[in-house]
This record gives structure tokens, sequence and C-alpha cells, in this order.
């Protein structure tokens, strides 16, 4: 077993885990931040995607022991209270979601790509979001949902 402290969700956590435990069972796991979607175990799907330290992660990609001394966001990080962060209330308003399975992944990597390019085309949208995959949109609303974010200035 490994010691491990950090902080999730605005909140300090320190727990033992197995050295081989993923961040994504982890999350899942250990904490109940069940928003953190195992999807495919490969890092391919991009819906086990949180923020370490500000920058999106495909939780499934990284053991928990490397998260060690840093800080995890995930999607039920994000709103304050009943508030919605500016890109999951322009998912919900664009309808930039389906089954949902694919849509904290989405978000969280949207929020990263904002950070990077406040006001991104489509083009930008488009390739900041290769990495993760959707199986029932087609994309077309996910793209419409972060170029709305953008112009109402959503990001971090």
């Amino acid at each position: 077993m490994a010691r491990i402290s950090l902080n999730v969700d605005g909140a300090s956590v320190s727990d033992d885990v197995e050295p081989r435990m993923l961040l994504v069972h982890y999350l899942r796991e250990k904490l109940g931040k069940t928003g953190t979607v195992v999807g495919c175990d490969t890092s391919n799907c991009g819906a086990c995607t949180v923020h370490l330290d500000g920058q999106s992660v495909k939780s499934c990609n990284m053991l928990a022991v490397q998260a060690d001394g840093h800080e995890v966001t995930t999607i039920e990080g994000l709103a304050d209270g009943e508030k919605l962060h500016p890109v999951q209330e322009a998912f919900r308003e664009c309808h930039g979601l389906q089954c949902g399975y694919c849509t904290p992944g989405m978000i969280m990597q949207s929020i990263d790509l904002l950070n990077e390019h406040p006001h991104p085309t489509e083009e930008q949208v488009r390739e900041g979001l290769e990495g993760n995959l959707c199986r029932c949109t087609g994309y077309h609303n996910i793209v419409r949902s972060v170029l709305h974010a953008a112009e109402g200035g959503a990001s971090s």
C-alpha cells in the first residue's frame, strides 16, 4: 500500500491505495466521484477526463499515486452549489449531450480547451475534443455548446 494525499474538488483527502490503482478507480470507488466515467480503460474515449492542477488528463491512464500532492477536479467539483459551471450550462442550453455517458469528459476537456483558446474557431474546438469520443450526437451540438460557452467567456 502507498499513502497518498491530494485535494479533490476542494477537499483534502488522504488514503492508502494499491500502487497499481488507477486514478479513475480511486475517484469512483474510494471517493464516490461516479461522474468520472470508466469508458474504455485504454485512454481512447476520454469519458474519464478530469483536471489535474487545472490541466485535463485521462484518469484511466494515470495511477492514483501519480496524483499524490496534486489538485484534482472532477465534474462534481465544477458547479457552485446549484449554479452550474458556464460550460455545463452551455451543454444544457445547446443540448450538447444525448445519453450523457461522454458528457463529463467532454465538459472537462472543453474547459481545458477554452482555457487555452478562450475564443476558439469551430476547427479548434473539433481538434481540441479529438481525444473524447461520443457515440450518440455526431458532435454538432457538442461543438455548438463549446462555442456558446466561449461567447459567454466560460473558462476555469
